[in-house]
């Protein structure tokens, strides 16, 4: 199978305690890898949505489209796990669309595969259950943020938490994922550099 599980195999070693290399490898035999060249789709919407993906490298986002509108909904990175899991788990049409940013490569495994490691590895409905909350979490925090922070806060928490997204994802998509035009990403951007020259400026008269 070679370096492509290296890094997925270091994922599910972390979640799953119990897993031992026999495991391991009847779950890597089921295993898929698949590659993306930038700009294609990974899942449409009227698709059912059948694997748990973890990315190797590449970036991946998931968004609505409204009116004629892209809404963002997040972005995925290297070494994350993403799907949509309604879809996945009720094997129901997504709503989503789910795009590759940049040349992607991931690991996936399928539902069936999921299935028949619960039924035949100890332990997996642990890893698949970890999962799950992973996800979950993901989800609710997005939601919470939305809610509860403004536009500034989430870009500023954005450049916080994933600052090489800035420079990887169009500003349009940025703004979008932030819940706010292009013109007012570029308002707080600039509000952002101007606290920030005058915080040197204060600093280096002391």
């Amino acid at each position: 199978m070679g370096d492509k599980f290296e890094k997925v195999k270091t994922f599910y070693f972390s979640l799953w305690p119990s897993l031992n290399e026999d495991n391991w490898s009847t779950f890597e035999k089921r295993l898929i890898v698949k590659k993306y060249e930038k700009g294609n789709y990974i899942l449409r919407p009227g698709e059912v949505c059948n694997c748990i993906s973890f990315i190797n490298h590449g970036l991946v986002r998931s968004y609505y489209l409204v009116d004629g509108r892209e809404i963002t909904t997040n972005f995925f990175v290297e070494d994350s796990v993403f799907s949509n899991y309604q879809s996945f788990l009720s094997r129901t049409p997504s709503l989503l669309y789910t795009d590759v940013l940049e040349d992607t490569e991931v690991i996936d495994v399928d539902y069936d595969s999921l299935q028949y490691a619960y039924e035949n590895i100890p332990d997996s409905e642990r890893v698949g259950r970890l999962v799950a909350e992973q996800l979950y979490i993901l989800l609710s925090a997005r939601n919470a943020s939305l809610l509860m922070e403004s536009p500034e806060q989430r870009y500023i928490k954005v450049l916080q938490e994933k600052p090489d997204l800035i420079r990887r994802v169009p500003q349009y998509m940025v703004a979008s994922y932030l819940g706010i035009t292009p013109e007012a990403l570029s308002r707080i951007r600039s509000r952002i550099s101007k606290r920030n020259a005058e915080l040197l400026t204060d600093t280096a008269s002391r």
